[in-house]
């Protein structure tokens, strides 16, 4: 028996951003996100949603204080080494690619058709938070 919600998206990444209204601006201008819901305090992010079709990341400031906050480190306490990151499927994997470029994202793969199927990037927001965006979708592929 499954426990899983019987919601829209039962998993949500969630990141932390030392300045996390301008990471806000920035996901939604060069990646498409949109705002669903900001909890601030000026420039302190309680908490904050952001959804791309039916996923969806989470995000807030840095509060190294916090006993969530104690277990994450920012990309560049760790050399810019990451142990996980979001994989977004896109519908048009070129002009996703563009878009996120012209706005500044650090590419680390440039884009390609995959060996697996699809095509994908992957790339850096400007603080060092990995992302893969492509077009192969897993929930497609016949398995």
């Amino acid at each position: 028996m499954s426990n899983a919600a019987d919601t829209t998206s039962t998993i949500i990444p969630c990141l932390r951003y030392r300045d996390a209204p301008a990471a806000i601006e920035w996901l939604c201008g060069a990646f498409d996100f949109e705002k669903r819901a900001v909890y601030a305090d000026g420039d302190t992010v309680h908490h904050a949603e952001l959804t791309f079709g039916n996923g969806m990341v989470m995000l807030g400031s840095v509060h190294a204080g916090s006993e969530w906050g104690g277990q994450i480190v920012q990309p560049d306490e760790i050399g810019g080494r990451q142990t996980q990151s979001p994989c977004v499927i896109v519908r048009d994997v070129d002009a996703h690619y563009r878009r996120a470029k012209a706005a500044g994202a650090t590419i680390v793969i440039d884009i390609a058709d995959q060996d697996y199927g699809g095509r994908g990037y992957a790339c850096r927001d400007p603080e060092g938070h990995l992302w893969w965006f492509g077009s192969y979708d897993p929930w497609k592929a016949g398995r």
